[in-house]
């Protein structure tokens, strides 16, 4: 949660509370409403409404699209010899944001390649083109041993010291051990060796080389918890540079689709925007953040292609919904207005609301209407029905977690760090998230869903991990700052008696774990074909988080690092 600013700062405003008359309470309520000091958004409709035109949404940018998709198809599908010039294609093609469009020539040339024992690719003494074929098979679902990289490795484990001398073959190991599973230890020793030679590497005082700026962006946030297609202009821009390998097709066809899938994400925004405006509820709720644009993005980083334009909106319109509703949590609502709050989604029921304030009755009725709408769309396209109790549920397990938090903070109280995770990971909204793509991304039933929740509460727990603990990393210093209940941070320090670094240190390192026990999963569950696409946006709930909270708070402060990243993902096509 970014703010827990809440109704009572003290003991002694409790006190001077209960001792008030009743007709002076509700007057003293009001005027005892705090503000978590949310900046108006700089995203205003104006700006919007003139800037989401593109001229890429037409017949004639299609047609040389698919033109130049065919050339492409031509390469990755010719035979040759030279094995990781065809891994570095398609690598290349996944970073660019184009692999949707090649999926049947990728999968042939890897099931040829996944063939080969690794002993005949001809990269037995090469640790860049082994790291690199291990990264793309392992990426792609195909089963590939750590074990390949048993060779590279002393007596203890560790990579030799030669090795360090090949900056390329260090980097690309590094990058294959992000997608380590639980257990495999060749590539925990190989990560931890490798980040501090990188780190330590002489060629980073060079900042003009390819090479290191790379190593650069790779320390900064691996690739393989990157968002794609937030990094894809930066790749662009890289393969561009790289004058040794670029493809003119291949680079052409990259800007020409980034301008295209912009074009849509533009039309997209549009719609979400009309719908947020057609609300006002950004008028009568001054207190909770007006972040439509930022929960859009969010939207694009789950699922940026254009099929997904449905789901996309539907997104953006759930990730509002919990902003706002963490608003009315964590600033608004007293102890008593949030329990009928959380009552009234339990039971889905407005009833409930009779004793709230306006506001909080306005939000539950976009809630109730909202979600009531997404669960119609849903049924009528799959012919399906109940759909929305599950819906329902999800919310109201993520106001049950809110106000046990809201609890908390009214008692002083801080939770054991186990105490403070079970309840945070059900108020981090991934289980809401998830519920809403399993539906529209896999077109299975609600029996399905159920199952699959069901079968696989340790992946949602540890997506809902990285994605509470990211949040924690980017917000608790300002948290601290006001006051606020605790975060996983502070809950470290107290219960191990710790510093505010070691406590960062552990809490990243219970990141990385989540993400050995995602990868796994997520191995295991791509081997079923519905779930492929839904396994793959769910991971990048994840890696959202970690470009959100990266530089801080990414949903309360516009100006730090999201405003620039926006306008360049969403309003600045590439020059061809």
């Amino acid at each position: 949660m970014e703010f827990r600013v809440h109704l009572h700062a003290d003991h002694e405003q409790k006190i001077l509370q209960n001792q008030m008359k009743p007709e002076h309470e509700a007057s003293y309520l009001i005027n005892q409403r705090r503000s978590a000091n949310y900046k108006p958004n700089i995203w205003k409709n104006d700006f919007l409404d003139q800037s989401l035109i593109s001229k890429y949404d037409g017949d004639e940018y299609r047609k040389l699209s698919e033109k130049l998709i065919e050339e492409v198809k031509i390469y990755i599908s010719a035979e040759t010899k030279d094995l990781v010039a065809k891994l570095e294609l398609i690598d290349s093609v996944r970073k660019l944001g184009l692999a949707n469009h090649f999926e049947k020539e990728i999968k042939e040339a890897l099931d040829g390649i996944a063939a080969i024992e690794s002993d005949n690719l001809g990269t037995r003494d090469d640790l860049y083109g082994t790291a690199l074929h291990f990264k793309i098979l392992r990426q792609h679902g195909y089963k590939v041993s750590q074990d390949i990289f048993g060779r590279f490795m002393d007596e203890k484990d560790t990579l030799e010291n030669h090795h360090f001398a090949h900056l390329k073959g260090m980097l690309e190991l590094f990058e294959a051990s992000n997608l380590g599973f639980e257990g495999e230890d060749i590539l925990d020793e190989a990560k931890a060796s490798l980040t501090l030679a990188l780190r330590d590497s002489g060629h980073i005082c060079y900042p003009d080389s390819n090479l290191s700026r790379d190593v650069v962006h790779s320390l900064e946030l691996p690739s393989h918890r990157r968002v794609q297609w937030f990094d894809v202009k930066w790749q662009i821009n890289a393969y561009e540079k790289d004058i040794c390998r670029v493809n003119a097709t291949l680079l052409g066809l990259a800007k020409l689709n980034f301008n295209m899938v912009q074009a849509q994400l533009q039309k997209d925004l549009r719609e979400a925007s009309k719908w947020w405006a057609n609300l006002g509820i950004a008028d009568n709720l001054k207190f909770a953040r007006d972040r439509l644009v930022e929960c859009f993005a969010c939207a694009v980083g789950v699922a940026f292609e254009p099929e997904y334009s449905s789901f996309r909106i539907c997104l953006t319109k759930v990730i509002n919904l919990v902003l706002i509703i963490d608003d009315v949590y964590d600033i608004y609502g007293s102890e008593e207005e949030l329990k009928h709050f959380t009552n009234a989604v339990d039971r889905w029921d407005s009833r409930e609301t009779e004793q709230l304030p306006e506001c909080m009755k306005m939000c539950f009725q976009v809630l109730y209407n909202t979600t009531c709408e997404i669960a119609h769309e849903i049924e009528k396209d799959n012919g399906w029905n109940q759909v929305l109790p599950q819906l329902t549920k999800v919310w109201a397990d993520f106001c049950k977690a809110l106000l046990v938090e809201a609890e908390w903070y009214n008692k002083s109280h801080i939770p054991t760090l186990e105490e403070y995770l079970r309840n945070g990971c059900d108020s981090s909204s991934v289980s809401i998230l998830l519920v809403h793509s399993f539906f529209s991304i896999t077109h299975e039933g609600t029996k399905e869903m159920a199952d699959f929740l069901h079968k696989n509460e340790d992946l949602l727990y540890n997506l809902s991990l990285i994605v509470r603990l990211n949040n924690d990393l980017g917000t608790s210093a300002a948290e601290q700052e006001r006051g606020d209940s605790p975060s996983s941070i502070v809950c470290y320090m107290r219960e191990v008696n710790a510093s505010e670094e070691i406590a960062r240190k552990n809490i990243k390192g219970m990141i990385d774990n989540a993400w050995k026990k995602v990868n796994g999963k997520c191995f295991t569950t791509n081997q079923v074909p519905f779930l492929s696409s839904f396994m793959n946006n769910a991971t990048n709930m994840a890696r959202v988080a970690h470009s959100l909270y990266k530089d801080g708070d990414g949903f309360g402060d516009q100006e730090k690092g999201p405003r620039t990243h926006i306008l360049s993902l969403l309003f600045q096509p590439l020059v061809n």
